[in-house]
């Protein structure tokens, strides 16, 4: 159960929910699945982010079930039953009381009774909202719910006439954080920034890249974060020009660059960092000249996110920086114009300058409304993650240039006159980050 959300939170996300469903309908989401890792291990479980967003509940074999207007209540949950000996082996189950009592839904039942009860459920009802080709396995036990209920049409059973995609709806929801969720989100940064700082320090003894991913994860741990947001990227000299590059294996050399991107994950929500910096604690002439270049574009994209600019406004502001900054340093070897019209930059970024942040590190919410960019409103929340690659084959360049890649990135929540970076707690200049390594 999230310790920072409120109970009364996720009712209200529900009550949104239900508030944008059509009359007599019924919306229907699985929890997510355990997942064996091989024989009889499995791999530590995480709730479907759909399922966690609208109940908090973190237990597999649940179901979800929302019924506008039912009179015995309209949040429903199917759940595992206690079960004192099993618990003993598989730990603490909260059960139907618990689900009710706990964690604030209306009613809830056994999940091994969901055949018997939730057919008669979904009878009656003209539409159902539900994510179609999620799990295949639940698609097709609610398939048959479905055709066990038009089997009875000539005994005067009402099928549902119409599916309707869950996600729609819900997804538009998430995309916009409460005061709550960024809380969240700003702790989750704070630790990452923190690990970050950590993992910097670390590289100067040298070693190897997966004993600074160690360093992140004791960090995330030691702070009640149990696990990565994603798998952490640690790319050191030329494995920073594979963007994800997450081997992790290679020796730290003296005068190489390091590429970090990694961030925890808190009470299922994401962070998602990145920082490059030179194993010697020192950059080079060459290596400072490129970062300066993605620093100043990052700073240009960040300046970008306000309300009423569209979604494409910093990355267009950061492509800018970067494609006058490859030219200024021979990379590029045309006119401003001409290399924007070519696109010349993309040999040497070949990604977006970002992507929505929240429960899923890439996370859900559309990017263009028909075939218009979004425009940013408070409380959305993303990254902003400009980079330069030189690939080390790249003999269009000096050698000087050859295999050095960086990236620097923010975690950055749209407020009501502009943005908030919820990773500032690591530096990111060349000189704050020699700084730090030098103490």
């Amino acid at each position: 159960m999230s310790q920072t959300i409120p109970v009364k939170e996720f009712a209200e996300r529900r009550r949104r929910l239900m508030d944008q469903m059509a009359p007599e309908s019924i919306a229907i989401l699985a929890s997510a699945p355990e997942r064996v890792r091989n024989r009889d291990v499995l791999h530590p479980f995480r709730q479907d982010s759909d399922f966690h967003y609208l109940t908090g509940f973190g237990e597999p074999d649940a179901v979800l079930v929302l019924i506008p207007g039912r009179e015995h209540g309209e949040a429903v949950l199917f759940c595992k039953e206690r079960n004192p000996e099993k618990e003993l082996w598989d730990g603490f189950l909260a059960g139907q009381d618990g689900a009710i009592e706990r964690f604030g839904l209306d009613d809830a039942f056994p999940i091994t009774d969901i055949d018997d009860i939730l057919p008669g459920m979904i009878e009656g009802r003209s539409r159902v909202y539900y994510p179609l080709g999620k799990d295949p396995g639940f698609d097709a036990r609610v398939m048959g719910w479905v055709q066990m209920i038009r089997s009875k049409v000539r005994s005067g059973a009402h099928p549902p006439g119409e599916f309707v995609a869950l996600e729609h709806l819900l997804h538009d929801l998430r995309l916009y954080k409460s005061a709550n969720e960024i809380k969240v989100m700003a702790k989750a940064g704070d630790i990452s920034a923190e690990a970050h700082c950590r993992a910097m320090k670390r590289a100067l003894k040298g070693g190897y890249e997966y004993q600074l991913e160690a360093e992140l994860i004791h960090t995330f741990m030691s702070h009640g974060a149990r696990s990565t947001a994603y798998p952490s990227i640690v790319g050191s000299g030329a494995n920073a020009c594979t963007l994800h590059y997450i081997e992790n294996s290679a020796a730290l050399k003296e005068g190489d660059l390091v590429l970090i991107d990694a961030g925890c994950e808190l009470e299922c929500y994401a962070s998602d960092i990145t920082r490059t910096f030179p194993v010697s604690g020192k950059f080079s002439e060459p290596q400072r000249a490129l970062y300066e270049v993605v620093l100043k574009a990052q700073y240009a994209a960040i300046d970008a996110v306000r309300p009423g600019n569209h979604w494409n406004q910093p990355h267009e502001a950061a492509l800018a920086v970067l494609t006058q900054g490859l030219i200024d340093l021979g990379l590029v070897r045309m006119s401003f114009d001409e290399a924007m019209e070519h696109q010349a930059y993309r040999p040497f970024f070949m990604h977006r300058t970002g992507h929505w942040l929240g429960m899923d590190v890439h996370d859900v919410g559309d990017y263009k409304v028909g075939d218009a960019w979004r425009v940013m409103e408070p409380g959305m929340a993303l990254t902003v993650e400009p980079g330069l690659y030189v690939a080390p084959g790249n003999m269009d360049v000096d050698e000087q240039w050859r295999g050095i890649g960086i990236r620097i990135e923010d975690d950055v929540v749209v407020t009501r006159d502009g943005c908030r970076v919820l990773s500032s707690g690591v530096p990111k200049t060349a000189d704050d980050i020699e700084t730090l390594m030098a103490g």
